[in-house]
């Protein structure tokens, strides 16, 4: 069983993330965040001094969750290493579908709106990239031999970051996924004529240390 003053840390860190992801950083006072987690705002300055370190705590759960909160359930559904990185893709829109596009990209809202105005944050916004596009990256590893020798897996999956960031930015901007939809779609044509190339090509162009 966790220590009182652990699950207290932990209620306020959970609180903090939900409230920054849906109403962001600078419109979430403390004593909202203490009422969501049914603490005493007091509280929160025992473990946040100040609202930037529960910032930064926030930033950390979103790393410690990627793995078991967003990509777990995909991956192991999914053996298709493609297949995972567009299950992915629509499990963003199935979030903006429930949350009637209220809730974007967590880390993407924070990069827009803290970036400048907190740079000492900006490195850990950037951790959470990281690990994501780490994850999509090992993807297109294990898809290389679907594809040909000249892509590089971690600029295609800053391709595939950056089409889910711009789309989920639109999709909440016109309250549709006219948008979303047309940008994934070109995204996976993309992919799919790689695929196809290096299907049709590949084989008479690989060097000998591929076709081990």
């Amino acid at each position: 069983m966790a220590a009182p003053h652990s699950s207290t840390r932990e209620k306020i860190i959970d609180s903090a993330m939900e409230l920054f992801a849906y109403q962001g950083y600078g419109s979430t006072g403390l004593s909202q965040v203490a009422n969501k987690a049914r603490v005493q705002q007091g509280s929160i300055y025992h473990f946040f001094p100040t609202k930037e370190e529960l910032l930064a705590a926030v930033l950390e759960r979103r790393k410690q969750l990627l793995w078991p909160d967003v990509l777990q359930a995909i991956w192991d559904r999914f053996d298709d290493p493609i297949e995972r990185v567009f299950k992915l893709l629509d499990q963003y829109r199935r979030m903006l579908q429930s949350t009637e596009f209220s809730h974007g990209c967590p880390i993407g809202n924070l990069a827009i709106e803290l970036s400048e105005s907190h740079p000492n944050t900006r490195p850990l916004i950037a951790e959470n990239f990281d690990n994501w596009l780490k994850a999509v990256e090992q993807c297109f590893h294990e898809a290389s031999r679907k594809l040909p020798e000249h892509v590089d897996p971690r600029r295609l999956a800053i391709f595939v970051l950056t089409t889910m960031e711009g789309a989920v930015m639109l999709a909440r901007t016109y309250r549709d996924f006219r948008a979303y939809d047309a940008a994934i779609a070109s995204l996976r044509e993309y992919i799919e004529a790689l695929i196809e190339s290096e299907a049709q090509w590949g084989g008479r162009r690989r060097s000998p240390s591929r076709r081990k």
